[in-house]
C-alpha cells in the first residue's frame, strides 16, 4: 500500500485485516518505494489526484510489483486514459467496503480490469484521513494538505480536477471546521495535524499461507522513518 501520509496506509491495511484468507499486507510505505515483492500495489492518489508524480512511474516500471493499482474518489476520462499510459492496471473506489477491496484485489491479482468512477465527495470505507477526528470531510483533508503543501488554489485545482470555486468552497468550510481564518494560520494547522507528508515503511511478519500479497505505500515489525 502506497501514499504519502502513514495515516491513510494504516487505515487501509486495518481494513483489510478481517480478509487475511484472500489478501495478505505486506509493507506499508509513506513517500518511499516499496521493497517487497509484491502481487498489488495499492496506490492511494490521497493528494496526487493528477497523476504527476514521478513515483507511479517508478511503480509502474518496477519488477517487485505485479499489477499497480489507484486507489481513488476521483477518476475521470482523461485520468483513466492517463493512468493506462502509465502502466497503471486497475482503479478501485475508495467507497469499497473491507470484503469488497479484498475481493476487487484479488480478481485484479488474477487479470481483471476494474475502473470506475466514484462521487465528487468521497465515502472513505477506512474512515481514516487526516483531520478526520476535527470534523473535517475527506474532500477538505486532501484540499487542506494540499495547502500545507504550499500549492495555490489554481494548482489545487488542476491537481484534483475541481473548479476554482469548489476549491475555495473547500478551503473555506475547512477554515470554519479548524478554527483558522489564514493560509499561514491553516498550514500550521496542517502541519500540527499531520496534513504534512511523512516519510516511513513498515514491513509486516510474513505468513505462510498463500494469498494476495499487498505492498502499500505509507517494519516482526521493522520501520524506517524520516520526518
Amino acid at each position: 500500500m502506497v501514499n504519502d501520509h502513514e495515516l491513510i496506509v494504516r487505515g487501509v491495511a486495518s481494513m483489510l485485516t478481517p480478509y487475511a484468507d484472500l489478501v495478505r499486507v505486506v509493507e506499508l510505505d509513506a513517500d518511499l518505494m516499496p521493497v517487497s515483492p509484491v502481487d498489488v500495489a495499492l496506490y492511494d492518489t490521497f493528494t496526487h489526484t493528477s497523476l504527476d508524480e514521478p513515483d507511479l512511474d517508478d511503480l509502474a516500471q518496477s519488477p517487485r510489483i505485479g499489477r499497480l493499482v489507484l486507489y481513488t474518489w476521483v477518476l475521470t476520462e482523461e485520468l483513466v486514459v492517463t493512468a493506462r499510459a502509465r502502466g497503471v492496471h486497475s482503479a478501485l473506489p475508495k467507497s469499497l467496503d473491507g470484503a469488497s477491496l479484498a475481493a476487487a484485489l484479488v480478481k485484479v491479482h488474477e487479470g481483471a480490469p476494474h475502473l470506475a468512477t466514484v462521487p465528487d465527495e468521497p465515502v472513505m470505507a477506512s474512515q481514516s484521513w487526516p483531520g478526520r477526528d476535527h470534523g473535517l470531510t475527506p474532500r477538505e483533508s486532501e484540499i487542506i494538505a494540499l495547502v500545507t503543501s504550499g500549492l495555490s488554489n489554481n494548482e489545487i485545482a488542476e491537481r484534483t480536477y475541481l473548479s476554482i470555486n469548489s476549491v475555495k468552497s473547500y478551503i473555506r468550510s475547512a477554515y470554519r471546521t479548524m478554527g483558522v481564518t489564514t493560509r499561514s494560520q491553516a498550514v500550521l494547522w496542517g502541519i500540527d495535524h499531520g496534513m504534512a507528508p511523512t516519510r516511513m515503511r513498515v514491513l509486516l511478519p510474513p505468513t505462510p499461507a498463500e494469498k494476495t500479497t499487498v505492498g502499500s505505500s505509507s517494519a516482526p515489525e521493522v520501520r524506517e522513518r524520516d520526518g
